[in-house]
C-alpha cells in the first residue's frame, strides 16, 4: 500500500492499494518535488465520480502506466470534498487553458504548486481523438524539461489571472439593489425553463434547487403565476422521473437528458439537503401534498441510511456497484415480479400495477432493465386500471416497500462516510426548517442531535472550525461555506426549538467569519481564512455551483442576524458582499440563485417577528402554528416566554422590551425593528404577515 493507507477520506483510500507512488497534499510531496526536480501530477477527484473510477481502473491500477508516472513525477491525489480550495484554484487554471472542466481533474504543476497544464480525464489508450495518457505525460515532461522557461512564464501569467485579491470591477452603486433586479432575475430564469420537461435548459439536466427556490420567493412577493408554475411543474417532474429513486427517497445528482429519466446514480447528500428544504417551503407555498410526501421520502432516506452514529451525516452514495452504473437501483419485469411474489395474498395484482405505475417493459429504458419513472399522472394510470385513486397510492406504497426490502440484499454502492461541515450545515438546516413545515417532532430531535455534534464536536469554544469528520478524527481548516451553512443550520434550530444555544452559536460563527474570511476590500469574502495555508492565491468563489456559494449564504446569514440583532455591521458587511456581484445577476441569473435569495431579504426587507409566550401552552401554539403552516420566506422569529426587561442578558434585540397583550402571548411584526401593533390574534398574525 502506498502513503494513501494513512489517510482517512474514503476517496484516498480507494487509491492506496494502486501501484502508483501517491503522495497526499502537503509538504512532503512539495519537498520532494523540489528535491527531485520532478514536476508535480495532481489528481483530483471523489469517491462518488464515475469516471475518477474509470480512469482509476484504467490507468492508476495499470503497472505500465504507474511505472511512468512514478519516474517522470511527484504523484498528488486529492479529494476535492476535502478541500475544495485547492479544486477551486486548479480547476479555475484548468478552465483557463481548456475552456471546460470537470473530474476527475488531471493538473500538471511547477514544484511551487504553479500549474502549467491540465485537463480532465485521460483514457489508457488513445480514443475519441483524445490522447492517452501516457502520451499526455510523455508530452508533458519533455516540455518540463525542454521547454521549461516558457512554460513558467505561461504558469506565472496564469497563476496571475487567478488571483482575486481584488475583484477590479466597475464601481457598482447601491441603486442596483432594487425590485428591478428581482424582476430582472426572474425573468432571465423564466427565459430558461423548458415549459415541456421542467427546470432549465437541456441535458445534462441538473435540479438547480437555489434557482426554484428563487422563484418560489419571487412568487410569493409579487404573486406572479408564471414564477409559480416554473417550480412546481419542475418539481413534479424531477420526482416523477428517474433522477428520483422511487423505492428508497432521495435525488440522484442529474439526469443525463432533458426528460429526467436516466439519471448519473450517484447520490450527494447536499442535492438532498436543498431539495427536501425546497419540496418542503413549496408544499407550504402550494399546498401540494405530493411535495410534502416527497420531502419526508427525502429525510426518511437520509435518516435511515445517510446517518452517522454521532449525529452527523454522510456525504455521497457511489454510481456504481458490482462494478455496473446504477446496477443497485434497476429492475427488470423478472426481478420485480419475483420480488412482489410475496404480495399475492393481499395484492394479487403487485406486478401489473407497478409495471404499469412506472412504465415498465421487457425491453427496459436502460441498457436492457428498467429505471422506475411516472410518465403517466397517477389519476390516469388508476383509470387505466379501474381502480380508484387511494386505492393505487396505498398499492404502490405496498409495492414500494416490498421492493425496498428485495433492495437491500443487493450489494450496495460504495458509501462515503465521511462527515463534511456545510453539507451537514445544509441538511441540518433542512431538518429544523422542515420539522417545523411538516409538523415532524422526529425531524427537529435528528436536527437537535446533529446539531449538538457540531456545537460540541466540531466547533472550537473560539468558534473556529473542522471542515471534515470520519471515525471520531476531526480534520482540516473549515471554509467560508462551512461556517455560511453551519449559520444557517444553528438559526433554523433556534427557530424551531427557542433555545438560546443555537442563537448564541450561529452569532459566534458569525464573528469568527468577520474577524477571518472579510477581504480588506471591504467587498465580500474569500473561501478560506486569513491563517489557512498559504496556496498558490488565495481562492474566492463568488457564483453558486452545486452548492450555494459561500459568499451568498454568507450575505443571507449576516442579515438574518441582522434582523435579530439590529447589530448595523451585518447588514453593512452583507450589502457590500453583494454589491459587487450586481452586474453578474442581472446578466446572468443562472449562476447567482442564492445570491438573489439574499438580495431579495436586503431589497424587501425581513419580516422581524417576536413572540412573547410560553410555547408548550395553547395560545401560543397558535401563533406559532401561523408561521409554521405558512410560506414566509422573509421571516425571522424570534420568542421570550416574557418580557424582557434586562436587554444585557438577552443578545436577541428584537425580545426587548416587548410587554404581552392583556397578559397574552402577544406577536410583534417589525420591519427595520419598526413594529406594527401587537397582536394576540392568529388570524391578524397572518394579515400582518402578507401585507
Amino acid at each position: 500500500m502506498n502513503r494513501l493507507q494513512h489517510e482517512t477520506s474514503p476517496y484516498l483510500l480507494q487509491h492506496k492499494d494502486n501501484p502508483v507512488d501517491w503522495y497526499a497534499w502537503g509538504e512532503e510531496a512539495f519537498s520532494q518535488s523540489k528535491a527531485q526536480n520532478k514536476p508535480i501530477l495532481l489528481s483530483v477527484g471523489y469517491s462518488a465520480c464515475h469516471w475518477c473510477h474509470v480512469m482509476a481502473h484504467e490507468s492508476f491500477e495499470d503497472p505500465e502506466t504507474a511505472e511512468m508516472m512514478n519516474r517522470l513525477f511527484i504523484n498528488v491525489k486529492v479529494d476535492r470534498e476535502e478541500r475544495p480550495d485547492i479544486d477551486d484554484i486548479y480547476m479555475q487554471a484548468v478552465m483557463a487553458m481548456r475552456r471546460s472542466g470537470g473530474w476527475p481533474m488531471t493538473v500538471f504543476l511547477f514544484p511551487d504548486g504553479r500549474p502549467f497544464y491540465g485537463g480532465t480525464y485521460y483514457p489508457r489508450e488513445p480514443r475519441y481523438g483524445m490522447p492517452s495518457f501516457m502520451q499526455v505525460m510523455d508530452a508533458v515532461y519533455d516540455a518540463y524539461v525542454n521547454r521549461h522557461d516558457e512554460l513558467s512564464e505561461q504558469a506565472d501569467n496564469l497563476t496571475s489571472s487567478l488571483d482575486r485579491a481584488f475583484l477590479r470591477l466597475d464601481d457598482v452603486s447601491d441603486d442596483g439593489f432594487s425590485e428591478t433586479l428581482l424582476e430582472a432575475g426572474a425573468k432571465g430564469l423564466l427565459a430558461d425553463f423548458d415549459e415541456i420537461n421542467g427546470g432549465f435548459g437541456g441535458a445534462p439536466k441538473f435540479p438547480n434547487p437555489m434557482n426554484l427556490a428563487y422563484l418560489l420567493r419571487f412568487a410569493h412577493h409579487t404573486q406572479r403565476d408564471d414564477a409559480l408554475s416554473a417550480v412546481s411543474f419542475s418539481l413534479q417532474k424531477m420526482a416523477h422521473g428517474g433522477i428520483y429513486d422511487h423505492v428508497g427517497g432521495g435525488f440522484h445528482r442529474y439526469a443525463v437528458d432533458e426528460v429526467w429519466l436516466v439519471p448519473h446514480f450517484e447520490k450527494m447528500l447536499y442535492d438532498n439537503a436543498q431539495l427536501s428544504r425546497l419540496y418542503a417551503q413549496a408544499y407550504r407555498a402550494t399546498g401540494n401534498e405530493a411535495f410534502k410526501r416527497v420531502a419526508c421520502d427525502i429525510y426518511d432516506y437520509v435518516l435511515r441510511e445517510m446517518t452517522a452514529p454521532e449525529g452527523g451525516f454522510y456525504s455521497a452514495t457511489d454510481a456504481d456497484s458490482e462494478g455496473e452504473e446504477g446496477k443497485f437501483f434497476v429492475w427488470t419485469i423478472d426481478e420485480l415480479e419475483a420480488s412482489l411474489a410475496s404480495l399475492s395474498a393481499t395484492l394479487p395484482n403487485a406486478s401489473e400495477i407497478a409495471i404499469e405505475y412506472f412504465s415498465m417493459s421487457r425491453g427496459g429504458n436502460f441498457e436492457g432493465t428498467n429505471i422506475l419513472n411516472i410518465p403517466t399522472e397517477p389519476s390516469v394510470v388508476a383509470k387505466r386500471l379501474s381502480m380508484p385513486l387511494e386505492e393505487l397510492e396505498s398499492a404502490i406504497q405496498q409495492i414500494k416497500d416490498r421492493l425496498y426490502a428485495t433492495r437491500t440484499n443487493r450489494p450496495f454502492p460504495l458509501l462515503d462516510d465521511k462527515v463534511i461541515t456545510s453539507w451537514n450545515g445544509m441538511m441540518l438546516a433542512s431538518l429544523a426548517e422542515g420539522a417545523r413545515l411538516l409538523n415532524r417532532p422526529d425531524y427537529l430531535g435528528a436536527a437537535e442531535r446533529g446539531g449538538d455534534f457540531f456545537l460540541n464536536d466540531i466547533m472550537a469554544s473560539d468558534g473556529r472550525l473542522f471542515r471534515t469528520s470520519k471515525n471520531e478524527v476531526h480534520k482540516g481548516n473549515a471554509y467560508l461555506e462551512d461556517y455560511a451553512n453551519l449559520i444557517d443550520a444553528f438559526l433554523e434550530l433556534y427557530q424551531s426549538t427557542f433555545l438560546g444555544k443555537w442563537f448564541v452559536a450561529a452569532q459566534k460563527l458569525a464573528e469568527f467569519v468577520l474577524a477571518h474570511f472579510l477581504a480588506e476590500t471591504q467587498d465580500g469574502f474569500f473561501d478560506t481564512s486569513n491563517d489557512h495555508e498559504q496556496l498558490i492565491v488565495r481562492p474566492r468563489s463568488l457564483q453558486d455551483n452545486a452548492v450555494p456559494s459561500g459568499n451568498s449564504m454568507m450575505s443571507k446569514q449576516l442579515l438574518r442576524l441582522f434582523a435579530l440583532t439590529g447589530n448595523p455591521t451585518y447588514e453593512e458587511v452583507a450589502r457590500n458582499a453583494l454589491r459587487p456581484l450586481l452586474p453578474a445577476m442581472q446578466q446572468y441569473p443562472q449562476a447567482f440563485g442564492e445570491a438573489l435569495n439574499a438580495v431579495d431579504m436586503l431589497v424587501r426587507g425581513a419580516y422581524e417577528v417576536a413572540l412573547i409566550g410560553n410555547p408548550t401552552q395553547a395560545p401560543t401554539k397558535a401563533l406559532l402554528a401561523v408561521l409554521h403552516e405558512g410560506y414566509y420566506p422573509n421571516a425571522v422569529v424570534a420568542l421570550a416566554r416574557e418580557s424582557i426587561q434586562d436587554s444585557e442578558k438577552e443578545p436577541i434585540a428584537l425580545l426587548h422590551h416587548r410587554p404581552q397583550k392583556d397578559g397574552q402571548p402577544t406577536a410583534y411584526v417589525c420591519r427595520h425593528f419598526i413594529c406594527a401593533n401587537p397582536t394576540t390574534s392568529p388570524a391578524e398574525l397572518e394579515s400582518l404577515l402578507r401585507v
